[in-house]
Parts: C-alpha cells; sequence; structure tokens
C-alpha cells in the first residue's frame, strides 16, 4: 500500500477526540517508510489543522468531500445558492429543527452551538453570507425528521446521516470517495494501493473500493459488512494495530 487513507472521528481519534503516542507513533513508521498519510472527514478544515500538523497529511478530504484540500490546490463542491434556499425554505418550517451552515465565511446556526463556535443566525431561509455553501446541518430532538428533509432536496444534493442522528446535506460532487479519488491523483497513486479506515455511512463507498477497506469494531453494521477487514474500535487503536500487523 502507498496510501493511508482515514475517517478521523470514530475512527482514528480516540472518543475523547484524541490520538494515542502509540498511533502517532505507528502513523510515523508509516510515513517514514515512504506511505503518503491523508484524511477524509467530515469536519471543516479549520477543525483538522491540528491533527494535519502532528500527524502530517499529505492531502484532506474535508467536509464529506465538499473542500478538497491537495499538496498544490484547493476543489470546493459547493451547494449552489438557488439549491441551499430552495432547501431551506422547505425544512425550516420543521419544528424543533437545529439547522447549521458551513459556509466559506465560517458555519451559521438557528441556536448556539458552543462547540462548534458557530455564529447565530436568525433569518434563515435568507443566506447569511454570499460566500461558498459547504454543506447544511440538520437534527431535531424531538422525532426522525430524515423524511421531511429528503423531501425538500434538490436534484443537485443528496443528504448523508453521521452518528445515526446529524442529517448532512452536500452537493452532489461533494463526496468522500470523490474527494480520495482527487487526493491519489494528484499525488499518481492508484485507489487499489491505498487502505481506508472508516465507520460509517459516508465512509461505506470508500471502503468498498480501496485496495483495502478496513471498518473499525465501532462502525455501524453497513460499514462492518462492506468491510475487507474489521480492526479493533478505536478506542483501542484498531487503525494503527491494522497498520503494524499488515503494514510494518
Amino acid at each position: 500500500m502507498k496510501a493511508i487513507v482515514t475517517d478521523l472521528d470514530r475512527t482514528l481519534l480516540r472518543t475523547d477526540k484524541t490520538v494515542s503516542e502509540y498511533t502517532y507513533s505507528v502513523l510515523k513508521k508509516c510515513h517514514d517508510r515512504g506511505m503518503l498519510l491523508m484524511a477524509a472527514t467530515a469536519r471543516p478544515e479549520r477543525a483538522v489543522l491540528d491533527y494535519r500538523a502532528q500527524i502530517g497529511f499529505e492531502a484532506m478530504t474535508t467536509l464529506n468531500g465538499a473542500r478538497i484540500v491537495l499538496p498544490q490546490s484547493i476543489i470546493e463542491n459547493g451547494i449552489s445558492s438557488s439549491s441551499a434556499e430552495t432547501i431551506l425554505e422547505k425544512v425550516i418550517k420543521i419544528p424543533d429543527l437545529v439547522l447549521s451552515m458551513e459556509t466559506g465565511d465560517g458555519i451559521f446556526s438557528n441556536v448556539p452551538i458552543p462547540e462548534w463556535n458557530a455564529a447565530v443566525f436568525f433569518d434563515f431561509p435568507a443566506l447569511p453570507t454570499n460566500s461558498v455553501i459547504y454543506k447544511l446541518l440538520l437534527s431535531s430532538n424531538e422525532k426522525d425528521i430524515c423524511p421531511e428533509v429528503e423531501r425538500a432536496l434538490t436534484s443537485d444534493t443528496y443528504m448523508t446521516v453521521a452518528e445515526g442522528k446529524l442529517i448532512q446535506i452536500m452537493d452532489r460532487e461533494a463526496t468522500k470517495w470523490n474527494g480520495i479519488n482527487s487526493m491519489l491523483e494528484a499525488v499518481g497513486i492508484d485507489a487499489k494501493e491505498a487502505v481506508y479506515f472508516g465507520d460509517d455511512n459516508d465512509d461505506i463507498e470508500a471502503i468498498k473500493n480501496c485496495g483495502m477497506g478496513v471498518a473499525v469494531a465501532n462502525a455501524i453494521d453497513e460499514a462492518l459488512a462492506a468491510a475487507d477487514f474489521v480492526t479493533e474500535s478505536n478506542d483501542m487503536d484498531g487503525v494503527a494495530r491494522y497498520l503494524e500487523k499488515y503494514l510494518l
């Protein structure tokens, strides 16, 4: 394998969002042997910069592929303003909706979300910025809103559900798999020469299509079923244990 591509939350990162010293040491050994390290995450770029600095990711797919950070360039796959407005006009009517929008100017939300450092914006469905719109995030504590959100989608958008509760809406070009392909093409590596680690719905395509697809033991059932191999959980450093046993 020439490239190691990994999801972050619930995969490489422990539940407390840390990376163990053991995992750091294994990743460094892989890097020293010439394997390129890459990340594919639902997080925005600003939320993974520390991990990039500490681990040395060659490239990163962020926001589920809405923003792909390559060694020499950046690819953006944003939602069109017209599609965002159409969707917002429909979903804003859902009772008890928690709505956030990731943009080039940061994240805006209809309620305070301190852990995301979101700017509160009360005027949805109006757009809070003229900048690129990467992603819409929706949830509700009261009921399953997936059917209503799905009906609100436009032909150029799609939705996925993270951790069983957080709905993410992106442009159809914004997928982790498209981002991974772009990262690998940028460094001249075929997907069959890459190992991918993941745990959730948006990881399944990459698990199936990379040369080796590995799910951590805490992954959802669908990811476990798609994987070529199941390693230990994120809290047991499953990514590093697989790498040390099979690639070093």
